[in-house]
């Protein structure tokens, strides 16, 4: 009878996720990092490459980010956003694809490998917080603090600098709250910054930046849609009004592009909601045997970085699996490499590597591990995003060509 009941017990014990079975990003071909260096490559700018095969040169490319707006989120809202589920076919003069954000799927790290056209691995920013190897302080990469010396931080070329240095005429539009950040100056810079305060200002005058040039490259964004998910979630009233608004924004400046243009929809990271209830948010700071042997905790909800004290790194990865590997990929640092988490697999640029946590925790289930005490705001929200699922991992690549 013992035996009967400890055999019956092995066999419900959940089984762990398969590290090869998560959806790892598609770098070089189909993700973030390569569109600005594929659309620049067609206007002639030198040492880049066409990584999205299909896309046609156009003399004039418009990229608007629209922060929060996954593939998935537009396939399941077609009511609330008319225009932009038109140009997930090839209806309108225009085509729609996913391609994916990147690892992880979060702001920071997804606008650096768009500005820059390198994966995470290659211009540093692996995550929402991460370590600095120089001071062992977490760094949060969104807001910049501590404060790091940007260029040391992300030393490498915008692709925004890199057109403007070859003759295109090479704009952003977006809030002016944006013009002096460190992210902006790592990730954006180049050209010309204009800012606005309204979706209706950024998309008139970024049709008008993209006429001003005969070779012209722009940028827009807008956050709101990002804020609303997090703050009520993505089945929420608040964050269909804002994609309804969207919608409304996408298709003015679809109707005012100029000759020889192409307009491209696309966006940093999609989002889920995380129930509010216990078994849905690990709550780290209560959870002493997640704790143990852990000397910083970083990343997000969706994406933990775990940085291990010195010599606890085998027994670190050991317990989070056993606790968390049905619903988590758990990953030590150098299988996340190998398995190209972070960028083509193997590659490190040698000065990122610290940064990367000792055990990667990437979300599979509707589950977060959020900290209660250290992350009161992060972990009260709604919605979430950072991992590997395509509810967060796709964003769209929509296409709007002129005549």
């Amino acid at each position: 009878m013992a035996y009967s009941a400890a055999q019956n017990w092995q066999e419900q014990e959940p089984e762990l996720l398969d590290l090869s079975g998560a959806p790892v990003p598609h770098y070089g071909t189909g993700s973030l990092a390569d569109l600005l260096p594929t659309l620049a490559a067609g206007q002639g700018v030198p040492g880049l490459t066409a990584g999205i095969a299909e896309l046609t040169p156009a003399d004039r490319n418009c990229v608007f980010l629209i922060d929060g707006l996954g593939w998935e989120q537009i396939k399941a809202h077609p009511a609330e956003a008319p225009f932009l589920t038109s140009l997930l076919g090839s209806s309108r003069g225009g085509t729609g694809r996913p391609i994916t954000a990147g690892f992880p799927a979060t702001t920071a790290t997804s606008l650096a490998s768009v500005g820059t056209g390198l994966p995470p691995a290659a211009h540093g920013l692996p995550g929402y917080a991460v370590r600095n190897p120089a001071s062992g302080e977490l760094m949060n990469q969104l807001r910049w603090k501590p404060w790091t010396q940007p260029k040391t931080w992300q030393p490498y070329p915008t692709v925004f600098q890199l057109a403007d240095a070859a003759g295109v005429a090479t704009s952003q539009v977006t809030s002016p709250d944006f013009q002096h950040t460190p992210l902006t100056k790592i990730a954006l810079s180049g050209g010309s910054f204009h800012g606005r305060i309204t979706g209706e200002d950024r998309m008139d005058l970024a049709a008008l930046r993209l006429a001003a040039g005969d070779r012209s490259l722009v940028y827009t964004y807008y956050s709101e849609l990002d804020g609303s998910g997090h703050r009520f979630g993505v089945d929420s009233d608040a964050w269909r009004g804002q994609l309804m608004y969207v919608d409304r924004l996408v298709q003015r400046l679809a109707e005012q592009l100029p000759p020889r243009s192409a307009l491209y929809v696309t966006a940093d990271h999609g989002m889920v909601d995380i129930p509010f209830e216990e078994d849905a948010r690990i709550d780290y700071d209560e959870d002493w045997e997640l704790g143990a042997g852990v000397a910083l905790l970083g990343g997000e909800g969706r994406a933990r970085h775990v940085y291990a004290v010195p010599g606890a790194q085998a027994d670190v990865l050991t317990v989070w699996r056993e606790v968390l590997g049905d619903r988590f990929w758990i990953a030590s640092r150098e299988e996340a490499l190998e398995l190209g988490w972070f960028g083509p697999p193997g590659f490190c640029d040698e000065r990122v590597l610290g940064r990367i946590g000792d055990v990667i925790a990437a979300a599979q289930a509707d589950v977060a591990i959020t900290a209660s005490r250290t992350e009161p705001n992060e972990s009260a929200l709604a919605g979430m995003h950072g991992s590997m699922t395509a509810a967060e991992q796709l964003v769209p690549l929509l296409e709007i060509r002129s005549s």
